[in-house]
């Protein structure tokens, strides 16, 4: 209805109350950002695109289908779905009162005239219709009335902008509870698997301990080595089986998170195999902060929230400018009995004119509240934009940091077997002593406990890092385009 002509005969009563109408002005955001991620790496390998589905870059294929199975069955995922529904059905609500509407009434009803003093009755007072005493007159008269708004001030493409944004919002919310379920989903089984190998070089140091000690008990068999040594190993021995059953525990524990992210938290843990694989997680795709308006589905619901609140505190204020109504109706009247058998047609075309006079300092209000939330609004997309690059980055340094830190750790790894298998021919050949074989023995669990944990937490780190970059969902242009009514 834009564009159309406000009639002269109304023209007056306009101007008026938009002479008086005061203006609305929110503050634009302000989040700059800067030219680049401190610790991105200058080229990496991958497009940008493969954000969409990062964690096929992983190159596993156990963590390719527990995604595809958890985007499927997933019951946050399908939470969100039908809150999407919920918010379309409640954009198509938001819209009705600017279409034309209309209403069917169908009134009838049963007449028995009885004359007291003659043959005939007169239905409809003076000049009306004579019908015969004791007639029975059934009549029915169908309308049906429009009502139709014209829109002078734009008030219809103001609520489609900010019913649009709504359901651009709940969009990319569905989309981040996705790109959610896709992370928390690969974070559960690096950490299992991490758990998993932590698990494995526990119970190889069991063993290596529980074999000293069975050597250790021969010993003192013979009287070659005291009891207080055997005691020594065999507490060494009993805190290996803790901590492998603490270990055994929190596999077990993870495996069923895991199920539950899959919707299949009744299936048995054994239907969820888990090996200690702990690759080295790809290099994250060249991204630039501001790819991060673009790409996290957070920032861009609360780009949507920042339309849809303005656009509603402009629909406010134009609550303080004159409605104009057209009320047209058509209807038919039906009478039969009594000698009668008649049916006519009628028409009507009404307007009506709406100007808030005493309700004005009420609309004023609400105009000010919808301005105070629109002003929110730009203040939750500015917060929004800072925790996007505020983790990103973080995230990003911290990868940086684990990546140098596993080079360190294999080489501890490594130097820690030499030393472990020197002590051991020298121990055996009686070169040294049981203190010091032990020492070099847990030196050496230390170090394959602490690069089985670092391995782990730098692939999980690497999910942050995706997540972070807005990973997880595809961000093509009709992503939060609505559908057209």
């Amino acid at each position: 209805m834009h564009g159309r002509r406000i009639p002269s005969v109304l023209l007056p009563a306009v101007l008026a109350t938009a002479g008086c109408a005061p203006s609305l002005e929110i503050g634009r955001p302000v989040a700059p950002l800067p030219a680049r991620f401190e610790a991105m790496a200058p080229d990496p390998a991958p497009e940008p695109a493969a954000l969409d589905r990062w964690w096929t870059l992983f190159g596993d294929a156990q963590l390719d289908d527990l995604v595809a199975r958890g985007l499927r069955a997933n019951a946050d995922v399908r939470l969100g779905l039908a809150r999407l529904r919920e918010a379309q059905a409640i954009r198509r609500a938001a819209l009705a009162p600017f279409r034309v509407q209309g209403d069917l009434q169908v009134t009838g009803g049963v007449q028995r005239s009885e004359s007291l003093s003659g043959p005939d009755v007169l239905i409809g007072g003076p000049g009306g219709t004579s019908v015969t005493s004791g007639a029975t007159v059934a009549a029915a008269s169908p309308t049906f009335n429009l009502s139709w708004e014209l829109d002078l001030l734009g008030r219809r493409g103001v609520a489609r902008a900010a019913a649009d944004a709504d359901l651009a919002a709940a969009r990319f919310v569905q989309e981040g509870t996705r790109a959610k379920l896709a992370a928390d989903m690969a974070d559960a089984l690096f950490a299992a698997r991490g758990l998993a190998a932590q698990a494995e070089a526990a119970r190889e140091t069991l063993a290596i301990q529980q074999g000293i000690l069975a050597a250790m008990r021969t010993r003192t068999e013979r009287g070659l080595a005291a009891n207080a040594d055997v005691a020594r190993i065999d507490a060494d021995v009993a805190q290996a089986e803790a901590q492998a059953a603490q270990l055994e525990a929190e596999l077990a524990a993870t495996k069923r998170a895991i199920l539950v992210l899959l919707g299949e938290a009744d299936k048995p843990l054994d239907t969820l195999p888990i090996h200690p694989r702990l690759d080295l997680p790809p290099q994250p795709p060249a991204a630039l902060p501001s790819l991060l308006l673009e790409r996290r589905p957070d920032v861009r619901e609360a780009e949507q929230r920042l339309r849809a609140a303005s656009a509603r505190a402009e629909l406010q204020r134009l609550e303080l400018f004159p409605r104009l109504t057209l009320n047209p109706g058509a209807g038919l009247t039906a009478t039969r009995g009594g000698g009668l058998n008649a049916v006519s047609a009628f028409w009507t075309l009404g307007a009506g004119l709406t100007m808030p006079i005493l309700d004005r300092a009420r609309l004023l209000a609400q105009m000010r509240a919808e301005g105070a939330r629109a002003e929110q609004a730009v203040i939750a997309y500015e917060q929004a934009v800072q925790a996007a690059f505020s983790e990103a980055d973080q995230s990003l340094i911290r990868l940086a940091g684990d990546r140098a830190r596993l080079t360190l750790l294999a080489r501890a790894e490594i130097r820690a077997d030499e030393a472990y298998a020197a002590d051991r021919l020298r121990f055996a050949h009686g070169l040294n002593d049981l203190p010091t074989l032990l020492e070099t023995q847990r030196a050496r669990s230390a170090a394959r406990l602490a690069t089985a944990t670092a391995r782990a937490e730098t692939l999980r780190r690497a999910v942050t890092v995706f997540r972070a970059l807005g990973g997880g969902w595809q961000a093509s242009p009709g992503a939060a385009t609505p559908s057209g009514e």
